[in-house]
C-alpha cells in the first residue's frame, strides 16, 4: 500500500505524470469542492469530470452511489479511467466503493482532506456504504493505487472535526504504542503536533494492514472502541437531532470498552482512569440515558466482528496492546454503558 505524506502539489503532479489515464473523475462534496479542489485543479487535465455529492454520513448510501455511477457512465469512463476521492471518510469509503465496482473495478486514489480520513479511513482499503442505518454494512476490501496525504488540508477544518480525527490517533496509541500514549496524554489538544501524529498513525495502520489485509485476525485490533462506539453513533444518527461525529462516538466507545477490559482484569484501574480522564477532558460526556441502553446494545448485533451469534470485541490487554475476537455478554455491555453514563 503506497502512502505519501507531503505537499499535494508535488505528490499528485508526480502520480499523474507517471500514470496515463483515459479520463479522470474527481468526487468531492460541497466543502471540498470549495476549499480543496482549487488546490489541485491546475494539476488535472483540462477536461475532467467533477462529481459533487452532499456531505455527511447520512448520504453514504446506495442512492448516492447510483448518482456517482450515473455520472461516470455519462462521462463514458472506461476501465482505464481514474477516480480521485477528494474529501473525508465518507467520500473515501463511498468513492472507493464506486470505483471498485464500476465496470468490475477501475483505479482510484485517495486524497483525504480531514484528519480522521488521513489517519484512519483512507489507509487500508476498507470501502463501503451504510445500509438500513447500519454503518459500512455493504462494501469491499480494495487498496487504492495511492494515498496522498497533505497535512495542510486540515487547516481548513473546524476544531470539532480535528477533534473527531484525533480520537483515532488516540486509539492507535492505546492499541499499539504505550510510549506515544504517555506523550500525548500529558498534552492538551491545543499542543498537538499533527504532522508528527499523522505519520505515526499511518505507520501503525500500514503495519497492521500489511500483516492482515482482510481483517481475518490482527487487523481487528483497529476496531477497539468501535463496537459500542459505532452502536452509539448509529443510534444517535437515527434520532437525527442528537447526531455526533465518528471520532466523538469512538471516544465514547473507548471509555466503555476500556471499562469492560478493566472488569475482566485485562487492564488496571490506573490504566482505566488515565484513559477516561483524558477522553472526558478532551471530548466531554455525550448525553445518554439508562433507558437508551437496550436500543444501543441491539445495534451491536450487526457488528462485522461477530461470529455465531456472539458479540465479539477488541479489548485492550494493557496500554499499547490489544486482543481481539473476545466474546462480550449483554450484561457486560449494559454495565459498561451505565458506567459511561455515570
Amino acid at each position: 500500500m503506497s502512502v505519501q505524506i507531503g505537499p499535494i502539489s508535488t505528490s499528485l503532479y508526480h502520480y499523474l505524470a507517471e500514470n496515463s489515464y483515459s479520463h479522470i473523475a474527481v468526487i468531492a462534496d460541497e466543502h471540498t469542492n470549495k476549499y480543496c479542489l482549487p488546490k489541485i485543479k491546475s494539476l488535472l487535465p483540462s477536461k475532467f469530470t467533477k462529481i459533487i455529492i452532499k456531505s455527511g454520513e447520512e448520504n453514504k448510501t446506495i442512492e448516492t452511489c447510483a448518482r456517482i455511477w450515473d455520472a461516470m457512465t455519462k462521462a463514458n469512463m472506461d476501465r482505464h479511467a481514474l477516480v480521485i476521492n477528494l474529501g473525508g471518510g465518507v467520500i473515501g469509503d463511498m468513492g472507493g466503493f464506486c470505483a471498485s465496482t464500476y465496470k468490475r473495478g477501475i483505479d482510484f486514489i485517495q486524497i483525504p482532506t480531514t484528519l480522521l480520513a488521513q489517519v484512519d479511513a483512507s489507509v487500508g482499503g476498507k470501502l463501503g456504504i451504510d445500509f438500513q442505518h447500519y454503518k459500512n454494512h455493504i462494501g469491499v476490501f480494495q487498496l487504492p493505487k495511492m494515498v496522498l496525504i497533505d497535512p495542510e488540508f486540515i487547516q481548513t477544518l473546524p476544531e470539532r472535526e480535528k477533534l473527531s480525527g484525533y480520537a483515532e490517533i488516540i486509539k492507535h496509541c492505546l492499541i499499539r504504542d504505550e510510549e506515544k500514549w504517555e506523550e500525548i496524554s500529558h498534552k492538551g489538544f491545543e499542543n498537538i503536533n499533527f504532522a508528527d501524529l499523522i505519520s505515526h498513525s499511518v505507520e501503525i495502520k500500514k503495519a497492521v494492514v500489511a500483516e492482515d489485509p482482510k481483517e481475518a485476525g490482527l487487523r481487528k485490533i483497529l476496531n477497539f472502541g468501535h463496537t459500542l462506539g459505532h452502536a452509539v453513533e448509529t443510534y444517535l444518527l437515527n434520532l437525527g437531532k442528537r447526531r455526533i461525529l465518528h471520532g466523538e462516538a469512538i471516544a465514547v466507545g473507548m471509555i466503555m470498552e476500556a471499562f469492560i477490559a478493566y472488569h475482566r482484569s485485562l487492564i488496571s484501574q490506573e490504566e482505566l482512569e488515565s484513559i477516561e480522564i483524558y477522553l472526558f477532558e478532551t471530548y466531554g460526556r455525550v448525553k445518554l440515558t439508562i433507558d437508551e441502553i437496550p436500543a444501543i446494545i441491539k445495534l451491536t448485533a450487526q457488528d462485522k466482528k461477530n461470529r455465531g451469534g456472539e458479540i465479539r470485541f477488541s479489548l485492550l490487554t494493557g496500554i499499547g496492546d490489544c486482543g481481539y475476537d473476545i466474546p462480550v455478554s449483554t450484561s457486560e455491555m449494559k454495565k459498561a454503558i451505565a458506567y459511561y453514563i455515570g
